[in-house]
Parts: C-alpha cells; structure tokens; sequence
C-alpha cells in the first residue's frame, strides 16, 4: 500500500474559463491509475481510470475524436 499523495495538475491550456479536469499521473508507477477531478471542486469526488485507459483518451484527444463533442 502505498501512502503518495496525488500530485494534481491541469494543462497550461486550460485557461477556457473553468472547464477542466485535473490529473495525478504521479499514482501510475505505484498504484497503476491515473486518477481525474473537476478542477472547480477539488474536494469532490475522484475518477480513478487505468493507465492505459487514460493512454487512450489523451490519444484521442490528439486525434481530435472529441472536437465535436
């Protein structure tokens, strides 16, 4: 078990006004998950998604699978 904190960031392109999700991608080597929260609530709830989960959204994020969304 480990006791690492989550170390929370958001990408430095995400000054849209608040809409953004913050991730610990420093749990992956101990705990194997990339865990996800809304920047505007810290305290509420987490999404833990696995590593290669989190791997395929960013790959689609970059192919622009998302833009209409």
């Amino acid at each position: 078990m480990t006791t690492e904190s989550p170390r929370w960031f958001k990408s430095s392109f995400s000054e849209n006004g608040g809409q953004c999700i913050e991730v610990a991608a420093n749990l992956v080597g101990s705990l194997g998950v990339v865990p996800l929260r809304d920047s505007k609530n810290p305290s509420g709830p987490v999404l833990n998604a696995s590593a290669a989960s989190f791997a395929s959204f960013v790959a689609g994020v970059k192919a622009g699978e998302f833009d209409a969304v």
